[in-house]
């Protein structure tokens, strides 16, 4: 464990028992998602938590956000905070990847998994890749920045799971994995994800070229 890592579980503990006091019976879920979620997480992560409530309202949010302010690493602390009924009734292509990439803490997700169809996947796929493609686009004409560029990869690696989940029927949560079930092309996407989250060279104008024509190909396949 590298020097001044976070102790997740003592930490959820801690932010467990100081959520539940705040809301009392009224939180439906808790879970992780991102690097802790995935178990790969550094002494630099964000603690990407989610909380579902039963219901959610402004003073409620006020609530959470001072509850947050008591606890160790604030700075870290991400997420997303919902109502039961909103989260039921949310966009079902990005309930896909909410569901797959959520580690449960507290309660289930699972009365989310039948809104989760085929139409649902097809639409996260179609979906991700036109933001991609206007995003590269947008990106090669304008800004040039190769901070953009690095994010519309981490975009694209969550389109590939989706991709990957539509082929496999698997869902994949690490790289590593992922990489190993992908098919040539998006294994390309993963390994220069990877190279840009390793710091590592990647030549700007081909790396964005090639992320260009893979969205474009999956906008026009769906």
């Amino acid at each position: 464990m590298k020097e001044n890592m976070i102790e997740i579980n003592v930490w959820m503990n801690d932010f467990l028992h100081k959520l539940n006091d705040v809301f009392i019976n009224r939180v439906w879920f808790v879970g992780l998602q991102g690097s802790y979620g995935r178990g790969e997480a550094t002494a630099s992560s964000d603690i990407d938590v989610v909380v579902i409530l039963d219901e959610l309202n402004a003073s409620d949010i006020q609530a959470y956000n001072c509850m947050l302010d008591t606890l160790p690493h604030r700075e870290l602390i991400c997420g997303f905070l919902s109502g039961k009924d909103e989260i039921m009734n949310w966009e079902p292509s990005d309930l896909f990847q909410f569901y797959h990439d959520t580690t449960p803490i507290q309660g289930s997700l699972n009365n989310l998994f039948p809104m989760i169809d085929n139409t649902a996947v097809n639409r996260a796929i179609k979906i991700g890749a036109g933001n991609i493609y206007h995003g590269c686009v947008h990106n090669m004409l304008h800004e040039k920045s190769e901070d953009i560029l690095k994010g519309l990869y981490k975009a694209a690696s969550f389109v590939v799971q989706a991709i990957i989940f539509k082929q496999t029927g698997n869902y994949f949560k690490q790289q590593n994995h992922l990489l190993q079930a992908a098919l040539p092309e998006e294994q390309t996407i993963i390994e220069t994800f990877l190279k840009y989250k390793n710091d590592e060279a990647v030549d700007f104008d081909e790396a964005g070229k090639a992320l260009f024509e893979w969205s474009k190909k999956w906008i026009k396949n769906l």
